[in-house]
């Protein structure tokens, strides 16, 4: 969507299309997110088939501890999908090609920085994450091949984002899909070990995950220069605000990880029938997200471009069209949990444990639709740069949450993950209010206020 003369700007599909629009940037989205834990699962498989279990128990934490590092860096791709959508959206070509080019400057800056800093404490970190004995070499070892590839990982974050804000959300699906068909064969070589390829185990698993992502990041800095252009003159590009985002988000990040972390120690704690329920539910919650995601990104991107065009009314539809579209999509899935419960306890959870597993299960299902507008208005407000709002909002939810979680704890409230989800559908509640009061009427200084 980049255009080839300002003063002539592209008419957007969006305009004549609003839902096909919609729909057709979203689908690819859902299947480059999609793309990862499907390769997680993958790596997993290949690893599992090691003697013993310290291999998969490695690699179980160098991914934790790995994903927990780079959370903390998902601004380089928020920012700049926002930043490209606005420059797009008002032709001005030349700031979005700044933006993208300090961002993929600052995410091998920092991810250089990563690997030289996090490099001597590997066995601490690992320990961190329970890591014990051999289980701790292992992972050591797994996370010093990955932090190999940390300046790769989020230059491609920051190239997914400056894509995504230009409208183009099909580049980052291939480079998705192409990284992990990469992961997957080289998985194979490396792990076990064929012809010429001596067997690595789990540093073979890290080793193909590195140069899968060096891949990727290339494959995405030449994309990023046929779409938008790379510039070394970078002045006037926002690094200051890139930086006030980066520390938003990471506070609002880190009210997430707080939260849910809490939740998953709760559960353990009551027994291990109790965890096992729980560990099945959260995945399935985690993975539904992928879904309600999908909807935000897009909405983030499209948002972004219309207020950059300085066109509110249809930024307003944009984020009208999103909520509807995220709540049909809950509705869908918590049709499809309370249909699959069955089979989802035949598959996920042992036996010992379907007592604690169904009704929670239905708390959870019950809450999708309201939680699916928390994803929906997340997105809209990321397309809008309202950071610090949607830091403040999510350090209210967590706040209230924690507290209800810890209220759990202290009065071994039963059924314990009953309470627990209820406590997460007021966190999702919560975060939905504050993001439809901020679009609909427009408290404060809101951006789409009408």
């Amino acid at each position: 969507m980049v255009q080839d003369n300002p003063t002539e700007p592209k008419r957007h599909p969006f305009l004549d299309r609003p839902n096909r629009t919609l729909f057709r940037m979203a689908v690819p989205v859902l299947f480059s997110l999609v793309a990862e834990p499907l390769t997680g699962l993958a790596d997993t498989a290949f690893v599992a088939r090691l003697p013993g279990s310290e291999p998969v128990a490695a690699l179980g934490v160098g991914t934790m501890a790995f994903s927990a590092i780079f959370w903390a860096f998902t601004f380089l791709g928020v920012a700049t999908q926002t930043e490209v959508a606005h420059g797009v959206g008002r032709g001005d070509d030349e700031r979005a090609v700044k933006v993208v080019s300090l961002a993929c400057l600052l995410a091998g800056g920092i991810g250089l920085v990563l690997l030289a800093a996090s490099i001597w404490f590997l066995p601490f970190i690992a320990a961190v994450f329970g890591a014990e004995g051999v289980v701790n070499d292992f992972a050591c070892e797994y996370m010093l091949y990955r932090l190999l590839g940390a300046p790769a990982v989020l230059v491609t974050l920051a190239c997914f984002g400056g894509l995504r804000g230009a409208q183009d959300m099909h580049t980052p699906l291939y480079v998705a899909v192409g990284i992990n068909l990469v992961n997957v064969v080289l998985d194979w070589l490396l792990i076990f070990g064929h012809g010429s390829f001596p067997a690595m185990g789990v540093a073979g698993a890290a080793i193909a995950s590195t140069v899968s992502q060096w891949i990727g990041a290339f494959w995405c800095l030449i994309a990023v220069a046929r779409t938008l252009g790379l510039t070394w003159h970078m002045r006037g590009a926002g690094l200051a605000r890139l930086m006030r985002v980066g520390g938003d988000l990471f506070l609002r990040t880190g009210a997430v990880l707080v939260f849910l972390a809490l939740c998953t120690r709760v559960a353990n704690r009551f027994g291990a029938d109790q965890g096992a329920a729980f560990q099945a539910i959260r995945q399935f919650f985690l993975f539904s997200a992928l879904f309600l995601d999908a909807f935000a990104i897009t909405g983030q991107s499209l948002v972004g471009y219309f207020l950059g065009a300085s066109d509110r009314p249809q930024a307003r539809s944009v984020a009208r069209l999103v909520c509807w579209w995220s709540f049909g999509t809950g509705m869908f899935l918590c049709l499809a949990m309370l249909l699959g419960t069955d089979f989802v306890a035949w598959l996920l959870v042992p036996s010992a444990a379907h007592a604690a597993f169904g009704p929670a299960w239905l708390v959870v299902a019950l809450s999708q639709p309201v939680g699916s507008l928390s994803f929906a208005t997340d997105g809209i407000h990321w397309g809008t740069g309202d950071f610090a709002y949607l830091r403040n909002s999510m350090l209210a939810a967590s706040a209230v949450g924690v507290a209800c979680v810890l209220g759990v704890e202290m009065f071994r409230l039963q059924p314990v993950l009953v309470y627990i989800w209820l406590a997460t559908a007021l966190w999702a509640f919560i975060r939905a209010g504050f993001g439809l009061v901020r679009i609909w009427p427009g408290v404060g200084e809101a951006p789409l206020k009408g």
